[in-house]
């Protein structure tokens, strides 16, 4: 079942959050600063942290970064200056990047910046994510085949979300109306149970575990050599779901991808695996489903499959 939520900054106003509440609202994605104007504090974030917290509405937060967030360097160095923002606060959802003001033309780079930005982060504890649009963020801006090990919040206005990988918010409307905002709002959706994740996980200022009635964690004695091998064998899931599983469990998501893209690699000399295209299938689907990438796919078909997007019913292609 889909969670009702809204994404908001100094743009609102001053907002009242008890309406918010009232109108059914039950997260907010609440803007922290950026680096799109120098680098700023949002003049809203203090009062919309406390004012969605006193009310009970679960709280993330997003760092706007600027058109010079182009490499590994500058992404380390928006995600250090949001790290000292997000200090002494507790948040039930992700720490959102925000790639909207870089050049398409900088996609390798803002790659780079994006992977660098999430692993500070998550080296210092938070859940990240990342934000961008349908097609000219995750499709234009990013090379996407590079970033799924870190949830999506995909913005798309439309009745449908088409993103063709995992995502655990939608952002649907820009102009949406709450009681207790004055004029348009962000309206979102979120498809994954990011507050017991994260709070069992110990992120975002969570101590672990706090989350109660939870599913229980894993044992600890296992290795993240074993969880590997169960991730694998298909016991963990797949995209955000394997991300959440895993970090419920109380286990490092980075480290134990990291040890099955290792274990993957080691079992390369084994008979190929194939699969034939069926009406519906993309790439991304039909990677996660084999735990294995779009672009390894594409290497390994590269006579056949020119453009990601473009896939035809009845193709037989190896995936592994």
């Amino acid at each position: 079942m889909a969670i009702k939520g809204i994404d908001v900054s100094h743009w609102q106003g001053n907002i009242d959050w008890s309406k918010v509440k009232a109108a059914g609202i039950q997260f907010a994605i609440i803007k922290a600063g950026g680096s799109d104007d120098g680098f700023y504090t949002d003049s809203k974030w203090e009062a919309n942290y406390k004012g969605a917290k006193a009310n009970g509405i679960a709280v993330g937060a997003y760092y706007f970064v600027g058109p010079k967030c182009v490499n590994a360097a500058a992404g380390k160095a928006d995600a250090e200056r949001f790290i000292q923002l997000l200090k002494g606060k507790q948040l039930e959802y992700p720490v959102f990047m925000d790639n909207e003001a870089q050049p398409a033309s900088a996609k390798a780079g803002i790659t780079e910046a994006t992977i660098a930005f999430c692993e500070t982060m998550e080296g210092a504890g938070y859940f990240v994510g990342i934000y961008g649009s349908t097609d000219s963020g995750f499709h234009e801006r990013m090379d996407d085949s590079r970033l799924t090990a870190y949830t999506h919040w995909v913005a798309q206005y439309a009745s449908k979300c088409t993103y063709s990988g995992p995502y655990g918010i939608w952002q649907h409307s820009s102009s949406g109306r709450v009681n207790g905002i004055s004029g348009n709002v962000d309206m979102d959706l979120s498809y994954v149970d990011y507050p017991s994740a994260i709070k069992n996980g110990g992120f975002n200022g969570y101590a672990k575990g706090t989350a109660t009635g939870s599913t229980p964690a894993a044992p600890t004695k296992k290795s993240v050599d074993e969880i590997a091998s169960e991730v694998i064998a298909g016991k963990w899931g797949n995209g955000d779901d394997r991300r959440n599983r895993l970090t419920t469990a109380g286990y490092n998501y980075s480290a134990v991808q990291s040890k099955v893209n290792e274990k993957l690699g080691a079992t390369a000399k084994q008979p190929a695996v194939y699969y034939t295209v069926k009406r519906g299938d993309t790439l991304s689907a039909i990677a996660s489903k084999y735990g294995t990438s779009v672009s390894a796919i594409q290497k390994l078909n590269s006579s056949l499959i020119k453009n990601v997007n473009l896939i035809q019913v009845g193709w037989r292609i190896r995936v592994k």
